[in-house]
């Protein structure tokens, strides 16, 4: 806080001599991925023909791409590449955030229960036989619930820690929240709706589609712009309530706001993809050790790792066996170690 202007500029252009390559690279690098994403799978699919099909399908050329090769590429891989990379970029930023407002490297998107909201908005769907348009609406609609719950008690108990408050209340809210999510599933028809609660309990992009992506994405850009705009901010907010008063920020109007935003694309993602772990509380770490504190970086960071990360991870289930496997498992395989590491090694990626 007390760099002189001078420093601050001279950080600032630092920054951009070093930030700018790194993001045209880094943009190249998730182009190649999603490239790769499109062509391989169950039914590998060529350069060229990958080429033809994305050049007839968004520039008008012709083409000589059998329909066979067109219909994988554009109806089935290109709405399970879409998803993960919206759902991903989504979860990081809601964990970025959320680690930023709670002040906490532990906590991770469903630290007030959206998650579990979500998880039972669509396991009672399920149980009740509803169609997938209905339970996606219950899924949200429960996230939403759950967020609007723990808030409330915090509001309630005014006289501790607000912070405090709200994650006590999330874990109690979830604890409850996943006793109804078990009950639901001692309930179940075991072998048609249990599969399905479970399948769905784990997290799956197989059965996405371009419409469900354009159903969440106004959702997803309302709470999303919010993060983006406001940033900056969340340097302050990381500090503590009495510093980020004293710098001029009203953390009573700002908190919200944020945590709004964070819920609202959260609770639309779980809602199109099921319950999808580690991923809201590992990225943003990747991308502090990457590029540092600055939630001015750091965001942006999380965004385009979140996305990279979901679709690599996605791209593995589905070819990496004889069957897909959960995404769920497959992040937590991933996370549980890469987070012991962290951990162990006492690398600023949990400061």
């Amino acid at each position: 806080m007390s760099r002189t202007p001078a420093a601050v500029a001279s950080q600032a252009s630092a920054w951009r001599k070093v930030g700018i390559p790194t993001a045209i690279l880094s943009g190249f690098g998730l182009l190649a991925l999603i490239l790769a994403a499109l062509a391989i799978g169950k039914y590998p699919v060529s350069l060229a023909d990958l080429v033809g099909v994305l050049g007839h399908r968004l520039l008008g050329l012709p083409s000589r791409t059998p329909a066979a090769v067109e219909t994988v590429v554009m109806q089935v891989r290109l709405p399970r590449v879409v998803a993960a990379l919206v759902v991903g970029a989504a979860l990081s930023a809601a964990g970025a955030t959320y680690q930023g407002l709670f002040r906490n490297p532990l906590v991770s998107p469903d630290i007030l229960g959206v998650s579990a909201g979500a998880g039972l908005g669509a396991v009672l769907g399920i149980y009740l036989g509803l169609p997938v348009a209905a339970i996606q609406g219950l899924a949200f609609a429960g996230g939403l619930g759950a967020v609007a719950l723990v808030y409330g008690v915090g509001l309630a108990v005014r006289r501790h820690d607000p912070v405090l408050t709200l994650v006590l209340a999330g874990v109690a809210v979830g604890a409850v929240l996943g006793a109804g999510i078990s009950l639901l599933k001692v309930l179940a028809d075991p072998y048609n709706q249990l599969p399905a609660i479970t399948f769905w309990l784990l997290g799956s992009l197989s059965s996405v589609t371009l419409g469900d992506i354009v159903a969440i994405l106004p959702m997803m850009l309302l709470g999303l712009a919010p993060l983006v705009l406001l940033r900056w901010r969340m340097n302050l907010m990381s500090l503590g309530d009495e510093e980020a008063r004293a710098l001029g920020v009203e953390t009573r109007v700002l908190r919200p706001v944020l945590v709004a935003g964070a819920t609202l694309v959260t609770a639309a993602a779980v809602s199109m993809t099921g319950v999808i772990g580690w991923i809201g509380l590992i990225v943003p770490h990747i991308a502090r050790l990457l590029v540092g504190p600055d939630y001015r970086r750091l965001l942006p960071a999380s965004l385009v790792l979140g996305a990279a990360y979901l679709l690599t991870v996605d791209l593995i289930a589905r070819s990496a066996g004889t069957i897909e496997v959960p995404l769920g498992i497959l992040t937590a395989l991933v996370g549980a170690p890469f987070f012991l590491w962290l951990l162990a090694a006492g690398r600023r990626g949990l400061g």
